[in-house]
Parts: structure tokens; sequence; C-alpha cells
């Protein structure tokens, strides 16, 4: 039995749509008395949403892209049935338990899974397809997933010799999430859109290309040191991570520029729709690396690690700015779920409204002035909004 796309997709949208559910949850935590673990639900909350949403998301349109024609569907169903094994693993005992054994456990069975994944996808892509640039993208995304793993695997050791709170318990986590979304996510993403661009005879000049792929890269790996600074290291790590946050920037800017030189171009591949998401998700995507660019700042940096909401605010503007609208744009442009207009404009307008409100929130806190009335409510009430959007573009989605 072969497991269609579309299928895979709308249980992405189903983890999605569970892991706003939880968000909600959490914001009602702080307007009335739940009997919940507030931190067994902000783990589920978090790894089904970058591993049951995202991950899985993204690991279908990889297959959907460069795979699909090849007679490998058996294979792949076998390795996205396990994937969903360690999945509802995960849903059925974080709430419960946290992190603990039978969690760690499918846990880890995921990291095999995504192991598994990266191996198949680059094994069964063909010679052809090897020499362009999206793919070139796309395998680095599938290295720093693999890198990303070290945190993980890490964590096992440092719980038992030093224990949890050891300064390398949470260096750990910051090195898994920064690898899977700085790295694996984003750049899975930019691969995406350069095959878009390969498909149409949009052609990119040779130099600009290995120019912003040095670039883009470096920035990575770079950049990783803003996320060791609530340590107050030497200034040496700002200087890195400043640096490795600036150059991300400078691609970024530079691909922008790239793609305007071939405006003409551009605007005769995307519906008009389309091309409004993704001026937006650009537009987020040069926001979130100016945030990062001044946090390489000692004062910033410690604003960040001291006001939560500040790193909350980032998270989700990365995660559902940037990550979801980029998926949005895909599944529309290539026909899986062809997304409408109202549940997108719902989407964007509570996503927007939220970030404000935490963004807010930290302000406030950092100035040492009262929240507004109510704040908590509103929060919970906009998150629910977001919810109801995700669950209208599944359910109102537009024939393809």
């Amino acid at each position: 039995m072969v497991i269609s796309v579309k299928k895979q997709v709308y249980l992405a949208f189903t983890y999605f749509i569970i892991a706003a559910f939880f968000g909600v949850v959490l914001r009602l935590f702080h307007a009335i008395d739940l009997p919940i673990n507030y931190k067994f639900i902000v783990h589920t909350h978090s790894h089904i949403a970058l591993l049951g949403w995202v991950y899985l998301i993204l690991t279908t349109l990889l297959y959907h892209v460069y795979l699909s024609n090849q007679s490998i569907s058996k294979k792949h169903r076998n390795l996205f049935l396990f994937t969903q094994i360690t999945l509802i693993g995960m849903l059925v005992t974080f709430p419960f338990q946290g992190y603990a054994l039978f969690s760690i456990i499918f846990s880890t069975l995921f990291l095999i899974a995504s192991y598994l994944f990266t191996w198949f996808f680059i094994t069964h892509v063909s010679v052809s397809t090897k020499a362009s640039y999206s793919y070139k993208i796309i395998k680095s995304a599938l290295v720093y997933l693999v890198i990303s793993s070290i945190g993980p695997w890490a964590l096992g050791a440092i719980m038992t010799m030093l224990g949890p709170l050891s300064i390398w318990y949470r260096l750990a986590i910051y090195f898994y999430l920064h690898f899977l979304y700085n790295g694996w996510m984003i750049l899975a993403l930019v691969g995406l859109f350069f095959y878009i661009l390969e498909n149409k005879k949009i052609t990119i000049n040779k130099k600009t290309f290995t120019s912003f792929y040095r670039l883009i890269n470096a920035g990575v790996i770079l950049s990783f040191f803003l996320s060791i600074l609530w340590i107050e290291p030497s200034l040496l790590y700002n200087g890195l991570g400043g640096f490795g946050a600036l150059i991300q920037l400078i691609a970024i800017v530079f691909l922008i520029c790239e793609l305007r030189s071939n405006d003409q171009s551009i605007l005769n591949i995307f519906t008009d729709f389309q091309k409004m998401i993704l001026k937006t998700v650009f537009g987020l995507l040069v926001l979130k690396m100016l945030l990062q660019l001044i946090t390489a700042l000692p004062y910033f940096a410690m604003l960040a690690v001291n006001y939560l909401d500040f790193t909350i605010g980032y998270l989700h503007l990365t995660f559902l700015g940037i990550i979801s609208l980029s998926i949005f744009f895909f599944l529309d442009y290539f026909q899986i779920l062809k997304v409408t207009k109202g549940p997108y404009f719902l989407y964007i307008t509570s996503f927007a409204i939220t970030e404000l409100l935490i963004f807010y929130k930290g302000f406030a806190s950092w100035q040492k002035i009262s929240i507004i009335e109510n704040y908590y409510s509103a929060l919970a009430f906009f998150s629910a909004l977001i919810l109801i959007s995700i669950v209208l573009i599944l359910v109102l989605r537009k024939k393809a």
C-alpha cells in the first residue's frame, strides 16, 4: 500500500493542529487553573511542532519533489510508518512523564528514523540531480540534521555525569535547536526554492551561487556561538556569533538582490498570492537575521537570557512565521494543498498579534512596567485563533 503525498501532508497538518492545541493549553495555564504539568506540556508542544509538523512536512516535500517518480514507494512507506511510531510514542508519553524512560526511547528512535531518511534520500536521488544547486543546499541541510542530533545524544552522558543543572545540559539543547532550525529546516526550504528556480530555467550565476552557499553555511556554523552567550564567555564568542549572523544576513540580501535582477522571470512563475507569501517570508527572514545580529552585543544577549519572552517571540517568529509560511507557499505552489486566502489571513493576523503581545510582555518586564489587564486571556484567545486558522487551512483547502 502506497501512502500518498497528500495523506502524508494531511497527517503533518494533524500534528500541527495538535501542537497548536498544546500551545493554547500553555497560554491558558497562566489565565486559569489547569491540572497539568506545565513543563511536560512544553516538551510535548515543542517536539510535536518541530518533529511532527516541520520535519514530517519537509521530508514529505523532499520525497515528492525528488523521489516520487521512482519505484521506491515501499521503502519510503516503511520508513514513514516507523517515523509515525516514534512521533505517536512521543505524543502519548511526554504529556505524562516529560523526559523519562519511554519518551527518551521514542525520541532516540526518531533520531534513528532521521538518519535512515537522510541515507534513503541521498542514495536514491538521481546522478543528474546531484549536480544541481538545489540538491547541494538540501544535502547540507540534511548534514545539519544529523549534526544537530549530537545534542540529544550528549544529553544522556551529561545527565549521568553532570546532572540537569550543568551548563552543558542547556548547551546540548541549544546546539540541537540551532542546527535543527537554522541548519536543517531553513536550508531545506532554501533548497526547495532553488529547485523551483532551476525547474523554471531561471539561472543563477555560478560565482553568485558559490558566494551565497559559502556565506550561508559559514553563517549557520558561526552563529551557533550566539547560543552560548548566556554563560558570558569571552567577547571573542560575541564577535564570532555576530560575524555569523552578519554573513547570514548578507547571504539573504545577496539572494534577494539576485532574484530582483530576474524580477520579470520571477513574476511569471508565481501567483499573486504566492508572491505575497514569499515577500512576507523574506521580510521575516531579514528581521530574524537582524535580531540575531543585535544579540551579539553583550547587553542585548543578556536581555534575551533574562527576559524569556524575547526568546519565545524569536522562536515563534522562526517556526510559526518563516518556516510555516514557507511550507504553506510550497504546498500551494506544488499544488499538494491549495491554501485558501481567508484562513491564511486569519493565521497571519493571529500570528502577528501574538508576536506583538509576546514581545510586549518582554519589553514590559525589561522596563519594569505592568502589563495590561487580561493579558494572558488575550494571548490565549489569539493563540486559539491560530489553531482555528490551521484547521480551516486544512478543511477549506481548494482542490488542486
